[in-house]
């Protein structure tokens, strides 16, 4: 069954005013439009345009729970959030459980009798929350883990330089950073995250002092880190997320590139347009650049404090003008059909040998369970064994996996996405 959904962008003020509605063609809400929910997730699940096809349910969370069969399969429950995520501003800093920790961590609070809704509260749901994001516009600026020591130790140095040269040096200052930036990697950032988010008054006026720095300061080396330090003072002045920053990896993601976020990874989308794709959870561990709730403990207990390389994902391409990014978890897969005037030469060479009359061959995908489609540009033609749908740009339909192997012909832009292993 093909059931056509849709849903409202969420107005988080980071988002863009316009990107979403600009890329899927719909009338701008004239709020800040952040992220466009699929899926459903309790706290914006997609409504279903057309109840009847859905035993009159008016949103997916409710028709999973009325028919789970009938609706997901053996699935039950759908295990991935789809997203179309346009950052006008940066994001905060944050990390996500693994699965183990969120199982813990739920029933500890809940043990503990916080309140789903408290602010304080760490873990809504007893699952973990792995991330891909893939880059819609030309260029999808974030940042992604920890550099190496020997780059954190270089950027440090550049700033002593520059205070060294200023009319009032206060060398002190950034010692104290450098008095963390000791011993072996993952001493050295978990002892400086650590300080960094502990609220002292030193920390305080470093940041101060590192922002004047960098407001001066050229480098030929780490002209992006400082740039960075520059870009979220503005949004964020006197937040340590603005130091922090220093020591994670600046990345740039070009249209088309895709990065995976696992468990322990500290991140944040700084500005771009993209589809995001997650296990459908709402675990966050805050670390900076914002106002809500940062539980230093928790996080540090989540944090991943490795210097390791960017996790560019790099696609799979199991038919013509199919490129599948399968991450090392099995709650999702992301799958991007571009056909016609909108295939990359990549897409469209890789992947599917031709038909014995030469013919190029058929674009096709198996999704491992329910799966979601949205058209991002010209039209899709969708079709199963027994069924076709078009697919317009900015129209998405939830599939249920009864229909099995689905083909796709046209030309436009649709991304799939569905679990990563059978139920």
């Amino acid at each position: 069954m093909f059931v056509p959904i849709s849903n409202t962008p969420r107005d988080y003020a980071w988002g863009s005013a316009s990107a979403i509605s600009d890329l899927l063609g719909t009338r701008p809400t004239g709020r800040p439009e952040a992220e466009l929910w699929l899926g459903a997730h309790p706290s914006s699940p997609s409504v279903i345009d057309e109840p009847a096809l859905a035993g009159g349910a008016t949103n997916l969370a409710e028709w999973i729970a009325n028919d789970p069969h009938g609706s997901s399969g053996a699935h039950g429950q759908l295990p991935y959030l789809l997203k179309i995520l346009a950052a006008g501003g940066p994001l905060s800093l944050q990390a996500h459980p693994t699965l183990a920790r969120a199982k813990e961590g739920f029933a500890r609070e809940n043990a503990a009798r916080v309140p789903l809704d408290a602010p304080n509260r760490n873990y809504k749901d007893p699952l973990h929350k792995p991330e891909v994001i893939y880059a819609l516009s030309d260029t999808f600026e974030a940042l992604c883990g920890f550099r190496s020591l020997g780059e954190i130790r270089a950027i440090v140095a550049e700033l002593q330089a520059a205070d060294a040269a200023s009319v009032v040096p206060e060398p002190e200052l950034l010692g104290a950073l450098v008095s963390r930036l000791g011993g072996d990697t993952a001493e050295a950032l978990e002892t400086s995250v650590e300080w960094l988010l502990s609220g002292s008054g030193e920390v305080a006026a470093l940041v101060d002092h590192v922002t004047a720095l960098a407001g001066s300061l050229r480098s030929e080396a780490f002209g992006p880190a400082f740039s960075t330090v520059r870009e979220l003072a503005l949004d964020y002045p006197g937040d340590p997320g603005v130091v922090l920053s220093l020591l994670l990896n600046r990345v740039t993601l070009a249209r088309g590139e895709a990065l995976f976020l696992p468990a322990g990874n500290i991140h944040a989308y700084l500005k771009g347009l993209g589809v995001e794709l997650m296990a459908a959870s709402d675990n966050v561990l805050r670390g900076g650049l914002t106002p809500k709730y940062i539980d230093v403990p928790e996080l540090l207990g989540v944090l991943q404090f490795e210097s390791l390389p960017v996790p560019y994902l790099r696609p799979g391409h199991p038919s013509a003008g199919v490129e599948e990014f399968q991450p090392d978890v099995t709650d999702f897969v992301l799958v991007r059909v571009a056909l016609g005037v909108q295939a990359s030469a990549a897409s469209t060479a890789a992947g599917g040998d031709p038909a014995p009359d030469g013919r190029p061959a058929p674009s096709r995908y198996l999704p491992l369970g329910p799966a979601i489609v949205i058209a991002t540009a010209g039209s899709v033609t969708v079709s199963s064994a027994g069924v076709s749908v078009d697919v317009a740009r900015g129209s998405a339909f939830y599939i249920t996996p009864d229909e099995g192997e689905l083909t796709f012909t046209g030309s436009g832009e649709l991304f799939l996405a569905a679990p990563g292993a059978r139920a």
